[in-house]
């Protein structure tokens, strides 16, 4: 039998910029979907979850194209992905456990399909340099589930190393591992709850920034991206942009720029500039990107007023999921029980708590 275990990932700095040809930090989180794999003799892909009700049943080379608009489409795609590609794949029984939470914003979906996708692979023999499959991983969600996502989470859940955080630029997928310093824990909080526009939003931020990149082209013919753009080339555009388009691409460019600057702070364990970086994103995607709602501002909110926190902000897509927080080592224990507290006293609540120590990625042993 093959065991894979792929990681979350939670993501420390560098919101909604991978699909603007950015900069990123993610770092994987020890919580896991796994698969226990065995081949079959026939034809037939055979997936059990504990997480859904029936299991789905997909015969290879004859695998449906219509969305079926639930996690079906994550598996179905990433099989159809691989075998345009080439890859030759055989039967499997493929039996899924997770205790990676969904819908929180810490990558359940990235986690399961390249779960699937390993644990297809290593069924039929087949290796697959990781990059290529982070790659068809993103092609999948955008042709099959309709997420137009970028790159972060299937590259870091695939490439992750433990006790680093990944300093990756989305457009050359050239990767930088940080070690993170042991002066200071990451503690993740989960609002508990999930707003559903959060999909449509998503992909209307996306088509936001690449208005706001064709209607710059006009004056700076050069850009291909908001990864080109310069907060100075910005305000040198403000009057050509609707002002909704220029705040998007304001959180964009600016985060940029805080994401290198994170890395600095980070290599020289200087946490409080880090933890205001953090700070600085938060107030951005609340304010400029408008993807954050109540619970996750109530909840960075009463985690910068508490001792030993750096920093604190959003994490994910938004709409909802979780937050990450920077926290002295020693203090990390009292933050999380004063968090937790905090936002039971202010919403109704009881939020889950998350070790965010930086983990391994994806591991395929058999």
């Amino acid at each position: 039998m093959i065991e894979v275990r792929t990681p979350g990932r939670v993501n420390l700095i560098g919101e909604h910029t991978d699909y603007n040809d950015g900069f990123v930090m993610p770092a994987a989180i020890g919580y896991y979907t796994v698969v226990h794999a065995r081949p079959r003799t026939d034809r037939e892909v055979m997936i059990r979850s504990d997480r859904f009700g029936q299991p789905a049943l997909f015969t290879l080379g004859a695998l449906p194209r219509a969305r079926r608009g639930d996690w079906t489409d994550y598996a179905r795609g990433i099989l159809i992905e691989l075998e345009q590609h080439g890859a030759t794949l055989h039967g499997a029984a493929l039996d899924v456990t997770a205790t990676l939470p969904i819908g929180a914003g810490l990558s359940s979906s990235a986690s399961f399909e390249i779960s699937i996708a390993l644990a297809m692979l290593a069924v039929s023999g087949i290796t697959m340099d990781p990059t290529e499959l982070a790659l068809l991983a993103q092609r999948s969600e955008h042709e099959h589930v309709g997420i137009r996502a970028g790159i972060m989470d299937q590259f870091a859940v695939l490439c992750a190393r433990a006790g680093h955080v990944l300093m990756l630029d989305t457009r050359s997928l050239a990767v930088d591992h940080v070690p993170f310093g042991a002066g200071a824990r990451l503690i993740v909080a989960n609002t508990m709850v999930k707003h559903a526009l959060a999909s449509s939003e998503y992909n209307q931020r996306r088509a936001q920034c690449e208005e706001g990149v064709a209607l710059m082209q006009r004056r700076f013919p050069e850009i291909r991206a908001l990864r080109d753009v310069s907060l100075e080339m910005l305000e040198r555009c403000k009057a050509d942009l609707p002002e909704v388009i220029y705040r998007r691409c304001r959180h964009v460019v600016s985060e940029d720029a805080r994401v290198l600057d994170a890395a600095v702070a980070l290599r020289e364990a200087n946490f409080p500039r880090l933890g205001r970086l953090m700070d600085e994103s938060h107030a951005s995607l609340k304010n400029d990107y408008e993807v954050s709602c109540v619970e996750l501002d109530a909840l960075v909110e009463i985690a910068q007023r508490l001792d030993g926190c750096y920093g604190a902000r959003m994490t994910g897509g938004g709409f909802g999921g979780c937050t990450v927080n920077l926290v002295a080592a020693a203090s990390a224990d009292a933050f999380a029980a004063a968090l937790a507290d905090g936002y039971r006293r202010a919403t109704s609540i009881t939020p889950d708590l998350y070790d965010g120590t930086p983990a391994a990625g994806a591991h395929v042993a058999s």
